[in-house]
């Protein structure tokens, strides 16, 4: 049941319901937030939506703490190394755009400390086990995030 629950969906619904509460008491009326958080959600789904079909393609897993089958370094996994993960923060940035609660966007920076600890740093080092000098050569020219 941990396993269903601890999934990077369900931290991102979590961190978004934090968002929409704090929105609940005063919307800060920012021109042009709504659309602007509507294209960060939209570029936030599409990047994963990317990512995830690279690594179908590569025959490996994206799903958080199963080993990788292979190291997909092309595409959108050189523009980061956790292209999901960012689509993510972009998604809960978007959000608070969206509902014009640009004081509660302190989530952001939290969700990705919250999801690198959780979930980054032993993936990382699950790929660094299975493939050696490959990953850190990846790890030298690519950044985690961005």
């Amino acid at each position: 049941m941990r396993e269903v629950i601890d999934l990077p969906p369900v931290w991102l619904a979590l961190f978004a319901a934090l968002v929409w509460l704090g929105a609940q008491p005063f919307q800060l009326g920012l021109p042009y937030g709504p659309v602007a958080g509507i294209g960060l959600i939209v570029a936030g789904l599409v990047l994963m939506g990317l990512a995830a079909g690279q690594m179908v393609l590569a025959r490996t897993s994206f799903i958080p703490r199963r080993n990788p089958d292979a190291l997909v370094t092309g595409g959108v996994f050189a523009l980061s190394r956790n292209p999901i993960y960012l689509g993510d923060a972009l998604v809960l940035a978007g959000l608070a755009l969206r509902w014009e609660a640009l004081h509660m966007i302190w989530l952001v920076p939290l969700f990705m400390l919250f999801i690198t600890k959780r979930f980054i740093l032993g993936e990382e080092a699950r790929i660094a086990a299975r493939f050696g000098p490959e990953f850190t050569r990846y790890t030298a020219r690519t950044r985690r995030w961005l």
